[in-house]
């Protein structure tokens, strides 16, 4: 979605072809904006695994005898910071 990306209310209105702004504006409001970002983090133990799976993150992959975990960015939110929840790794 074009506002989801520039924020430009005004170029969302001319590619949908609204006459009048307040059209798009209930339309952009109408649309859940979530953010794709990740928080990602490093497992190379069962115990390190254990403390990021309780913190919230959740299990991706494995890399190279390490397993990957991410977890979703919340706007304005600093709890996925590791060293905030308290994960020393």
């Amino acid at each position: 979605m074009e506002y989801h990306r520039t924020r430009d209310i005004l170029r969302v209105k001319q590619l949908l072809g609204h006459k009048r702004i307040e059209n798009t504006v209930l339309y952009t409001q109408l649309i859940s904006f979530e953010s794709d970002e990740y928080a990602s983090a490093v497992a190379k133990n069962l115990e390190e695994a254990r403390k990021l799976v309780e913190a919230g993150f959740e299990y991706v992959t494995d890399i190279e005898g390490v397993n990957l975990f991410r977890k979703k960015k919340v706007a304005g939110d600093r709890s996925n910071k590791r060293k905030s929840e308290g994960i020393e790794l």
